[in-house]
């Protein structure tokens, strides 16, 4: 409760209440079993996701949390017809000067961490009713700034699952224009990569002084097989390689292909491809991550080596500039589906600090 507060005072008009004292709060009746892939009504279960049901047992504005898996960390909020698990708390019937709204987003801002210091241990973690019935929050005396709040904090959702949902457009269509280009063309070659790159397996990365930045002294980009952050692990005053290549992923998330240029080191369970002849990297990348389905067999932890991937085949055109031109066109919707990612996480930054300020009451929405 006190980290809501700011400077250990309760702003001006808001005042500390309990959660059980302005709602209902009662667990579903339903089970697993109950549910139904093409049901009409929506079925809160003990995950995020939402299965589907063919009968409802509530018909209310309600935040539903469940008491157990995912402690503290899923929060559902309706205004409709729905039903619920036996360990799904439905938090309801609100007093008529609350919002519910503001509610929730409360309860996604500040009850994890009381959640997570409140658990029951028994064979699995799980809440029991006073947990949720004792929370303290603060909140509005006036339901007319509370729905202020909420309205705020519900139109940045909003516009986050609008990005969002264009990110996934975006993908898909990359996607298909993926499939399009480069699916092999009467005119076009069809070898081996091993016929056309020289392959080689990144080194260890304790031979290598490095820095998880950027700086004078450490300029080049050490390479690894995370597929997060296009596997750049750090920066070193060494190299290992000079020039045009493709990394691809050897372990973990396996085939993952990235074209390199200039200077860089290769560590971990990572191939290094160079092209023996004049070919776009940007294109044989496109075309191993779109094209090729890496079969591994391995009694131990599975790993592609440079003897299995030297024998896949790919097709590209004998032109370079028509491998460059389709290279580009799937670079530049790259391009912009990480320029829209990084949107995402930025509005999703300002909207948890926002959200922070305004259910603490140090920004105010008066009327």
């Amino acid at each position: 409760m006190s980290s809501q507060i700011y400077e250990g005072q309760i702003p001006d008009g808001w005042k500390v209440i309990k959660l059980g004292e302005i709602s209902l709060i009662k667990t579903g009746s339903r089970n697993n079993q109950d549910k139904s892939s093409d049901g009409e009504f929506p079925f809160f279960v003990r995950s995020a996701t939402v299965e589907r049901i063919n009968t409802y047992s509530y018909d209310c504005e309600a935040i539903l949390i469940p008491g157990e898996g995912g402690i503290g960390s899923i929060y559902h909020y309706i205004n409709g017809k729905f039903d619920a698990h036996q360990r799904v708390y439905v938090i309801r019937d609100f007093n008529k000067n609350i919002d519910a709204k503001f509610v929730f987003f409360a309860l996604k801002e500040f009850f994890g961490k009381y959640a997570l210091q409140n658990t029951v241990k028994a064979t699995v973690d799980s809440l029991r009713l006073p947990t949720f019935q004792n929370f303290e929050f603060l909140i509005p005396s006036d339901k007319a700034e509370q729905e202020r709040i909420a309205q705020v904090l519900s139109d940045m959702d909003d516009l986050i699952s609008a990005k969002c949902e264009l990110l996934d457009k975006k993908r898909a269509i990359k996607q298909a224009a993926a499939q399009q280009l480069l699916t092999p063309k009467p005119h076009w070659h069809t070898t081996t990569i091993g016929e056309i790159c020289e392959i080689s397996a990144g080194g260890d990365l304790n031979r290598l002084t490095f820095s998880p930045i950027k700086t004078d002294k450490f300029l080049n980009p050490i390479y690894s097989n995370a597929v997060s952050d296009n596997g750049l692990y750090g920066y070193s005053s060494d190299f290992d390689y000079e020039g045009n290549f493709i990394t691809v992923t050897a372990r973990g998330y396996i085939g993952y292909a990235a074209a390199r240029n200039g200077k860089f080191c290769s560590i971990g369970r990572l191939l290094n491809l160079k092209p023996k002849f004049n070919i776009s990297c940007f294109y044989v990348a496109e075309y191993i991550n779109h094209f090729i389905d890496f079969v591994i067999e391995s009694t131990g932890v599975p790993q592609l080596t440079a003897p299995q991937i030297s024998k896949y085949k790919i097709s590209l055109p004998k032109d370079k500039t028509e491998q460059e031109k389709i290279a580009q066109i799937l670079s530049d919707m790259d391009d912009e589906i990480l320029a829209l990612q990084d949107e995402i996480e930025k509005l999703k930054m300002i909207k948890q600090g926002v959200m922070r300020e305004l259910l603490s009451g140090k920004i105010r929405l008066k009327g």
